[in-house]
């Protein structure tokens, strides 16, 4: 594995998960804010590992397969703490949940059968962006959060149908 700093910054972000859930559910003062302050780190060192990587040209094949990993682990965290704490449906953890889940599996199975993985497009990355944006108004239970959330869960399989797509594409030439 190559070890580099963009590398660095996203092992750290997925060591942020562990972190974020053991605060999140703490019954510490703030805890919520502090949740939410690992989870605004996490986003910031995504967007710097990116950064890095790609000025730097430090972009390495296990750099572009753990870093959307890390993203939707910490985002399936966060969503599962949403729903444990009643501030998600079911429905909406369960679309969540389905869709990272199967892109996760799907990143896998293109990897381990040496088929050509796609980086992460703009669609991608705009999720990710909605969700950080989204996710501080469902924690503090603003009113339509949820809706809101919708609307970024149902742009989140329009993104990966497109990923999906391109993926195809790619490893049909």
């Amino acid at each position: 594995m190559s070890v580099n700093l963009p590398n660095l910054l996203t092992i750290f972000r997925i060591v942020l998960i562990p972190l974020y859930l053991y605060v999140f559910f703490s019954e510490f003062p703030y805890h919520v804010e502090i949740a939410l302050g690992i989870l605004i780190l996490a986003g910031v060192t995504d967007i710097a590992d990116g950064y890095i990587a790609r000025k730097h040209k430090l972009v390495t094949t296990i750099g572009m397969m753990l870093d959307p990993l890390a993203d939707k682990l910490m985002m399936l965290a966060v969503i599962a703490s949403l729903f444990l704490t009643d501030r998600i449906s079911v429905w909406a953890a369960l679309f969540f949940f389905v869709r990272d889940l199967a892109m996760i599996v799907t990143g896998a199975v293109y990897h381990f059968r040496g088929k050509k993985t796609v980086p992460a497009n703009a669609y991608g990355k705009l999720t990710t962006v909605l969700l950080y944006l989204v996710i501080p108004l469902v924690m503090y239970r603003y009113e339509y959060s949820e809706a809101i959330l919708w609307s970024v869960i149902a742009f989140s399989f329009i993104a990966s149908a497109i990923y999906l797509a391109k993926a195809r594409l790619l490893n049909r030439m």
